[in-house]
């Protein structure tokens, strides 16, 4: 039989939530009145639980900003937790996994869990920023305030981490263009002039000999070329997806001229960003960092924060660490330790995330304009080298028929 959970005002005024049997919506209404309950909200509870396959799905930044902003604007106009995300379900246009996820929330909270409780099953999509926050929201009253709050952090976290994969896969892309460029010309243009110069029955240049020879091996063994520059980036892509692998590329990155400086300095961002978003919500500095350090998107950072968490368990300051890190820049343990004195953390950490957010930008655009040329440089020397090796001997040629 069909369960629906209803939403009812008893005799006495108490709001009761719970679920009731019936063949169809209306037996359970009358079901309800029987019990002296006026029925406030009654609906079809799913027959069919949610899968954890479905729970670990996300959704984009973009799409999650979005319901953040709205339920931010429904909450701050007084409209209720279950009636603003029933409002926003009933939309429509949203992702079907966001859907579900809403809609297995306003079951949990109509059972009588909180909503961060509820948000909580879907680590995917609200992460543990996410739902700290939006707990914090709920104990203090200011939930509408909190829902903006996060809804910026999505957006500028969103922009930075969109500037260093550009910086990161511009360069990528411009290497398997020029892969392809001068795989066609070995396949197909290389042969051409060697059909000629067969024919003409000269000897060719030594540059020309190694160009024809590279050629060849191409065209004969091209299945074992194309297994190398495909197999070398996916079994580097499995190694780095491991736990090791990823600690020994965040620790090589970082160590990379120009490419370790603008991850450091997203990272700092990014790490001092959640931090005074999580401080300013009222969350403990401990807990903060335990949060901060997951969300700081490379494992030397996580390793500096979690040493930074325990000092302070142990009464230490939070700037002291910091200072005898490496990693960190000294201007960042500086103006923590400003803040720590002042009383304004909060407020020094999100200046802090604004002046690095602004500087990853900038490296992100000079990293860009300087690979651009010296790629170009690299393609433009390849083919040049090949453009050579196969006139050298036309002009030989052309000498020996003058002569």
């Amino acid at each position: 039989m069909p369960v629906f959970v209803f939403e009812a005002r008893s005799s006495d005024g108490m709001l009761r939530r719970g679920t009731v049997t019936a063949e169809n919506m209306l037996e359970a209404k009358v079901k309800l009145r029987t019990s002296q309950l006026v029925p406030i909200n009654v609906r079809l509870k799913s027959q069919v639980s949610i899968s954890a396959k479905k729970k670990s799905k996300k959704i984009k930044p973009k799409e999650l900003q979005t319901f953040t902003r709205q339920f931010a604007v429904l909450t701050g106009a007084g409209v209720p937790i279950v009636q603003g995300l029933q409002a926003l379900n009933r939309g429509g246009g949203g992702n079907p996994v966001l859907y579900e996820a809403i809609e297995d929330i306003l079951e949990k909270l109509e059972q009588g869990k909180t909503l961060s409780g509820a948000m909580e099953d879907y680590p995917t999509i609200f992460d543990k920023i996410y739902t700290q926050l939006v707990a914090a929201g709920e104990t203090s009253g200011s939930l509408d305030l909190v829902l903006n709050r996060l809804a910026e952090y999505i957006e500028k976290a969103n922009k930075l981490a969109g500037k260093v994969k550009g910086a990161l896969v511009y360069p990528a892309v411009i290497l398997v263009v020029s892969g392809i460029v001068i795989s066609a010309i070995m396949i197909f243009v290389i042969p051409a002039f060697t059909e000629m110069f067969e024919s003409s029955g000269q000897e060719l240049p030594k540059l020309t000999q190694i160009v024809v020879l590279l050629s060849d091996g191409f065209i004969k063994y091209w299945y074992l070329v194309f297994s190398v520059f495909i197999g070398i980036p996916l079994i580097l892509k499995s190694y780095f997806s491991t736990k090791e692998g990823k600690r020994n590329f965040d620790s090589i990155i970082l160590k990379v001229p120009l490419m370790g400086s603008l991850v450091l300095k997203s990272c700092v961002a990014r790490f001092t960003r959640t931090l005074a978003i999580l401080i300013t919500a009222g969350v403990r500095l401990a807990d903060a960092l335990d949060i901060a350090s997951v969300t700081a998107g490379n494992f030397e950072i996580e390793r500096v924060l979690i040493i930074t968490k325990e000092s302070i368990i142990q009464g230490k300051t939070f700037s002291e660490p910091l200072k005898n890190s490496k990693l960190i820049p000294e201007m960042v343990s500086q103006m923590i330790g400003i803040g720590e004195e002042s009383g304004n953390l909060d407020i020094m950490l999100n200046k802090i995330a604004d002046f690095y957010e602004e500087e990853v930008e900038t490296a992100a655009d000079t990293l860009t304009s300087l690979i651009e040329p010296f790629m170009m440089v690299f393609l433009g020397g390849i083919i040049a080298i090949l453009v050579v090796a196969m006139y050298l001997p036309v002009f030989n040629m052309a000498n020996t028929v003058s002569g």
